[in-house]
């Protein structure tokens, strides 16, 4: 029997991208332990099976001793727990998981990105400042043969393999943390009034600026679609919206929104059109995997990630990087045609079920766990 720890910041991070491989594993005989900062789903979790041990970490904090904190609690867990393979997620989990990794000689680790981020993708001065030292770091944690970086989209995977920041031999490109398509399932798109949903969390990098752009210019003369926006802002990031302007939006009648939702499929089989028009450092998103599964087209920006999950003209558009004027179009053909809205939302229902299953990944994502314990 094995015993994996997961270290992942956010309880609710865990049960939305990771809970399904968890399970997985369980079912094939091992223990799973998770470290991680817990707000409202611990039962969730350890109904599972699941041990669960607190981590005090801020993501946003920039205080050291918070975060000596945070790395004591890495390095004492492994100390203690002794686990057979550590799978740590996200930009705070990785660093601290292998520094704390170096000091206790613990050597099979899994490093898993989502995308490389908020300081790789923003030109906040800060970010910048932070890069060549976050690149130098990644230099020295991801040397190993028992450790492996798993990247969701192959931009990700080519940019730090350019920066030789990592050997080739170490990366493994496993795209999405997959979706449950039993509850993603497709129903048929609602009858008029449509509406076009931007499901995310309320970052600017999101795209949330250029979608109220469209919202207002599609129902400029008369208001032919509703607009919704989905998700609560997080708080922790610097780049989020404030919810004074998210109600001041709703409020005026601009877009709507309906802040966080527990049940995603139900919003997903309300909408008529997913849109995301992030310019962010996306790995994979989940919202479009998910909007793929139930049978909605999606109007997206063609970045990374994003385009691993959309075909152009396909199972909805890809649209370049800050054209509004193009966004607008894309979506406005989708709502001009309901034809195609339903041919573009069963191809991507294909394509789901052939790349994205959370079976799927959880199988490829074990199969390098085995990589590492074997090498």
């Amino acid at each position: 029997m094995l015993s994996i720890l997961f270290i992942i910041s956010e309880d609710w991070y865990f049960v939305s991208h990771r809970l399904f491989l968890a399970k997985a594993a369980i079912m094939s005989g091992n223990k799973v332990v998770l470290l991680s900062h817990f707000t409202e789903h611990r039962d969730i979790i350890e109904a599972e099976g699941i041990k669960t041990i607190d981590w005090p970490l801020d993501r946003s904090s920039k205080n050291p001793f918070k975060e000596i904190d945070a790395l004591k609690k890495v390095f004492s867990t492994i100390r203690k727990l002794q686990p057979s393979i550590i799978h740590s997620v996200g930009m705070k989990p990785v660093l601290y998981s292998a520094i704390a990794s170096v000091f206790a000689g613990f050597k099979k680790n899994i490093f898993a990105l989502a995308g490389l981020g908020y300081v790789f993708t923003s030109n906040n001065k800060s970010a910048k400042l932070l890069r060549p030292l976050l690149e130098g770091v990644f230099k020295l944690i991801f040397r190993g043969k028992k450790k492996r970086l798993i990247l969701q989209n192959p931009e990700d995977k080519n940019a730090l393999l350019s920066a030789n920041i990592i050997n080739p031999n170490n990366v493994r490109l496993i795209r999405g943390a997959g979706v449950d398509t039993q509850s993603f399932n497709v129903k048929p798109i609602p009858s008029p009034p449509p509406i076009i949903t931007l499901p995310s969390r309320m970052l600017w990098a999101k795209g949330i600026q250029d979608f109220i752009v469209c919202a207002k210019e599609i129902n400029k003369v008369s208001k032919i679609a509703r607009f919704v926006l989905v998700g609560s802002p997080d708080v922790q990031n610097p780049d989020a919206i404030p919810i004074e302007m998210l109600e001041d939006w709703n409020n005026n009648g601009v877009v709507e929104w309906w802040g966080h939702q527990n049940n995603m499929p139900n919003v997903l089989h309300q909408s008529t059109i997913v849109c995301l028009p992030t310019s962010y450092g996306e790995g994979l998103p989940k919202c479009l995997l998910e909007a793929a599964s139930c049978g909605r087209p999606i109007v997206t920006y063609d970045v990374p990630g994003c385009r691993e999950i959309v075909i152009d003209g396909y199972n909805g558009f890809l649209v370049k990087a800050k054209r509004v004027d193009d966004l607008i179009s894309a979506i406005s053909n989708l709502l001009d045609d309901r034809e195609l809205c339903i041919k573009m939302g069963k191809n991507g229902r294909k394509l789901v079920e052939k790349h994205f299953t959370q079976e799927k990944i959880a199988q490829e994502t074990m199969a390098v766990w085995e990589e590492v314990l074997v090498s």
